[in-house]
């Protein structure tokens, strides 16, 4: 496989994920801040940027609706909403042998409908903009699941969004330790992770924070799961690369995601939500770690090719 289209269908798993949890994030954000309206909002603003790795200016008190203008609307940063669904489209552009017509379709067709869904937020409220998002995101997911052959372009679009999966969770459970641990936050947690009724059928009805993190951290069977989404990016690693070293893991992109992946599956779930923190930042690292060392092996580019003239 080319490099250009590895490297395209990585960044459309990463880029799709990411707006898909970017919008579930947001909503769980606003329905916080409507549950609570006694909240500071300058604050609550401020740490979900800094969560999500937007610097906030210091010149006004920041509102729920400066956190959507730069959060979801902004089309120039993939950090956005329409940025991210931008920046998948255009990666699709480049990979339109690889990908499924429909795939390419529903990724067009959404870049063209988000600005008259952005206008009807306005009137309406974000939950539709919101909603419309993840509803779009879900539609490529099942068409990615049954369009296309699970060969080396799949992996890289799973890799890619698996990886993705990982920094997010962490992400969203780094949202909630900074801000109130109520019950009704927690079930809002659950909500924006699409997990709450698996949540329940799993549970019951006790909404302990210790069971909701435990979940959302190590459950094997639930596909959010910071655990589930590990292994998986560490099976699609192992297929691009089959190895038999009789020791160690000379794989650098592998390496970073075993060792994570291991930590949690075999942590003591009490020290793991006594040094939650540290885990979320541990997750976060491995993850830009593995997605340096895929960027290095399989999408290098190459340096164009510089003719001299004669006798100089």
């Amino acid at each position: 496989m080319l490099s250009r289209i590895a490297e395209s269908l990585f960044w459309i798993g990463r880029y799709v994920e990411r707006a898909d949890d970017t919008a579930r994030i947001l909503d769980a954000f606003l329905a916080r801040l409507l549950e609570d309206p006694w909240s500071d909002e300058d604050a609550a603003c401020r740490s979900l940027l800094a969560i999500l790795g937007v610097s906030a200016t210091d010149e006004k008190r920041l509102t729920a609706g400066d956190a959507l203008e730069r959060l979801a609307f902004d089309v120039d940063d993939p950090s956005a909403l329409a940025g991210a669904v931008a920046a998948a489209r255009e990666n699709a552009r480049g990979a339109r042998e690889t990908i499924s017509s429909e795939m390419w379709e529903c990724l067009n067709v959404t870049w063209h409908t988000m600005s008259t869904r952005r206008r009807a937020a306005e009137r309406l409220g974000p939950a539709l903009f919101l909603s419309f998002i993840r509803e779009r995101a879900a539609v490529l997911a099942g068409l990615a699941e049954s369009t296309m052959s699970r060969d080396e372009g799949w992996r890289f679009l799973i890799l890619g969004r698996s990886l993705e999966r990982v920094d997010m969770t962490a992400r969203l459970l780094s949202v909630q330790l900074l801000t109130s641990d109520g019950p009704g936050d927690w079930r809002t947690v659950l909500r924006a992770c699409g997990a709450d009724e698996s949540f329940l059928r799993t549970h019951g009805g006790t909404l302990e924070p210790a069971r909701v993190i435990e979940f959302l951290m190590l459950d094997r069977l639930f596909p959010r799961s910071a655990l589930h989404a590990l292994t998986t990016a560490e099976q699609c690693l192992r297929e691009l690369a089959p190895a038999t070293e009789r020791s160690g893991v000379r794989d650098a992109a592998r390496r970073p995601i075993g060792q994570i992946r291991t930590r949690l599956e075999y942590a003591d779930v009490t020290g793991l939500i006594e040094e939650l923190p540290a885990h979320l930042r541990a997750l976060q690292q491995a993850c830009a770690a593995c997605s340096a060392a895929v960027n290095n092996r399989y999408f290098k580019h190459a340096a164009p090719v510089v003719w001299a003239h004669e006798g100089s």
